[in-house]
């Protein structure tokens, strides 16, 4: 590497997210009109852009309400009050098919719809008749194969229809403030992840499962129907129909696959906590309550988490906030929660994990200024699905890793350390992969290290001549 071709890489790297925010700003600007000469609403601004970040907001409670809160019902079904007999295998594979297929089948959903476009409009309405459909059928099911059918599969597939077109629209809508939009989008899903829980438990508790599976359907169908009424593409699709080429030249580029690899592993982790919390509270000897309590915490942290991350990623480079994320995650895991049992330190551990881990999601749109940057005829939206793909691999990973991790070890012993107890190999585990989503920052630092000390030797090659 020549000593031009590294100062260049330095200069680049310090300045990347300002080159890519001005890259996609002037890719966006330059579509100020339409095919008939109409002016397009402003991006990231005015009552359209608020009205799309409303919906899409909004509509993160029926496609996620059900997934972040099915603990609750995984408890249901492991009681004696379940007429439903089936291993605790089974059951968890209900929940495991609910991410993984919604998360796994992103990548084709975002390619079909960018290539063919007009398919956008009838994506939420089968998406919501397939959701209500599919819960309201769970409720007359009779074994674990039917749930895992239609609360597993057929939900998932649901679901995954509403979110996709909703998220291609926000790529529209937002272009300078596209990480505070993204933000507050992944902040309502966490908000969601606060009340639901205790709304569901309630409710099977009173009325039984048929009613609770009955009401989420309609209620799903409620929330849903005003944001495919009023959430609009900001640019309309052409009169003659012509199918959108396709460019994955970004896959040629080191830097996707850099940070694809940080997600997968930082996802294969990410669940372990909330997953385990509540078994872990009750191990060590707290009350039945104390496990919901901590779950609403992380997920109510995870709220601004969330939208400061966002913001962030518009106003620093990617590199910056994934770090930022990634080591402010791991440190309270391995200082918090693995070295001491104590309930103050598991609250504190909560917020700040949930605070960093569930920020992690929102530094996707400094991700995709920087994969931009490197190929400029890369659609943003094809990217965003192949980055939910990856979370997709991490989250169906995670499941039997951290099953696996649990049962290295016997019973509980007597110190005061979380390493100490059963859960400590899932523990270390987590603070691993915490600190390994930020793969893409430790190798574009290894490569800047690189450039620099090939540039130093090159100085003092020419010194001495």
């Amino acid at each position: 590497m020549s000593i031009s071709e590294a100062r260049e890489l330095d200069d680049l790297s310090r300045g990347s997210s300002r080159i890519s925010r001005r890259n996609g700003n002037d890719e966006h600007n330059s579509e100020t009109t339409t095919e008939h000469g109409d002016s397009l609403p402003p991006p990231d601004r005015g009552r359209g852009a608020y009205l799309a970040l409303a919906c899409c907001t909004m509509a993160q409670a029926p496609i996620w309400g059900y997934s972040v809160s099915f603990g609750i019902f995984q408890e249901y079904y492991s009681s004696s009050e379940s007429r439903i007999e089936a291993p605790p295998g089974a059951i968890a594979s209900i929940g495991a098919a609910q991410m993984g297929v919604m998360y796994l089948m992103m990548p084709v959903a975002f390619v079909a719809l960018h290539r063919y476009p007009r398919l956008r409009r009838w994506c939420g309405p089968l998406g919501l008749a397939m959701t209500v459909v599919s819960i309201a059928a769970s409720a007359f099911a009779r074994s674990d194969g039917g749930l895992i059918a239609t609360q597993g599969v057929l939900y998932a597939l649901g679901c995954g229809l509403l979110f996709s077109p909703i998220s291609m629209y926000m790529d529209e809508w937002f272009v300078e403030r596209k990480g505070l939009a993204y933000g507050i989008m992944w902040g309502g899903k966490s908000a969601v992840g606060v009340a639901m829980p205790f709304v569901f438990s309630a409710l099977l508790q009173r009325f039984g499962l048929r009613a609770t599976l009955l009401s989420w359907a309609v209620a799903s169908a409620l929330m849903t129907s005003p944001t495919l009424v009023f959430l609009r593409p900001r640019v309309p699709l052409p009169r003659t129909y012509q199918a959108r080429p396709l460019s994955f030249g970004f896959v040629r580029h080191a830097p996707f696959w850099m940070m694809q690899i940080g997600i997968v592993i930082q996802s294969l982790g990410y669940l372990m906590p909330s997953t385990y919390l509540a078994s872990y509270a009750s191990a060590i000897g707290f009350s039945s309550v104390t496990g919901p309590v901590l779950l609403a915490l992380f997920s109510l942290a995870s709220v601004p988490g969330a939208v400061i991350h966002g913001l962030l990623g518009d106003k620093t480079s990617a590199t910056k906030v994934i770090l930022i994320s990634s080591l402010g995650s791991a440190v309270p895991v391995f200082l918090l929660w693995g070295l001491s049992r104590h309930l103050a330190n598991l609250v504190v551990f909560v917020i700040l994990y949930g605070f960093f881990a569930g920020g992690f999601s929102s530094t996707w749109s400094g991700m995709l200024h920087e994969i931009k940057r490197g190929d400029s005829t890369t659609d943003t939206s094809i990217v965003f699905g192949m980055l939910l793909g990856g979370r997709g691999v991490g989250f169906v990973l995670g499941g039997p890793v951290s099953g696996a991790l649990v049962s290295v070890r016997g019973a509980l012993t007597e110190e005061t350390l979380g390493y100490a107890t059963k859960y400590g190999p899932m523990i270390l585990c987590t603070g691993i992969t915490a600190i390994l989503g930020a793969w893409a920052p430790f190798w574009k630092m290894a490569k800047m290290a690189k450039s620099r000390w090939v540039l130093g030797r090159s100085g003092g090659c020419a010194m001495i001549d």
